[in-house]
């Protein structure tokens, strides 16, 4: 059996009919309830929804083989599995913005408000920049409004939400997509069963780009 860790939301669901496709399939799993086990022996799968944030903990910690989780979560936690493949789906990018017209003139130390702490201060550290963390969890946008912070440090999709608050992207630092993890006992334990599972998914995802 293998365990598999699915982010709750729409990129979860998406990433299960992949899997779905891939011959993979748990019929229970689409039944209105509010379970979040599901299985299929004749399989050999077991599905479970857990939150976005956690499905690396799941996944390092062994309570699940495999899991998808963005990039920014492995960027930002550097948990200790093994990243098998780029989903291909989820994809964005993590950004600094700022109100519009601002401009960093390196002379003060740069307040940068932002719930990815650790991807900050190692992008900030490549440029030589002193900067002051401001730990946020949410409504990022509205700190640099207010004046608590120069610059934000968050997830950027459309954009939309940035716009409205009259902020605008000022420099990408690393793009951010799915990624298919593994528990590295799991794999070294399972590895025809995860790398079967791999390969079926990999070639559903080929012919996506063809």
């Amino acid at each position: 059996m293998i365990n598999i860790a699915l982010p709750k939301g729409r990129l979860g669901e998406k990433i299960y009919d992949l899997f779905e496709r891939a011959g993979y399939e748990c019929p229970s799993i689409k039944e209105k309830s509010r379970k979040l086990i599901f299985e299929n022996e004749e399989k050999g799968v077991r599905y479970f929804w857990v939150k976005p944030s956690d499905v690396s903990i799941y996944v390092e910690r062994g309570a699940a083989d495999i899991g998808v989780c963005g990039k920014d979560i492995l960027a930002e936690y550097s948990p200790e599995v093994y990243e098998l493949l780029d989903m291909k789906t989820g994809i964005c990018r993590l950004a600094v913005a700022a109100k519009k017209g601002f401009y960093d003139d390196g002379k003060h130390t740069l307040k940068v408000a932002t719930k990815f702490v650790n991807c900050a201060k190692r992008y900030y550290a490549q440029k030589s920049r002193d900067i002051d963390i401001i730990h946020l969890n949410g409504s990022i946008e509205i700190a640099p409004i207010l004046g608590l912070s120069d610059v934000i440090v968050d997830i950027v999709e459309t954009g939309s939400t940035l716009k409205e608050n009259d902020l605008e992207v000022v420099e990408t630092i690393f793009p951010i997509s799915a990624r298919l993890i593994a528990n590295k006992a799991s794999f070294k334990f399972k590895t025809k069963e995860i790398e079967n599972l791999v390969e079926q998914v990999k070639g559903l995802l080929s012919e996506k780009e063809l």
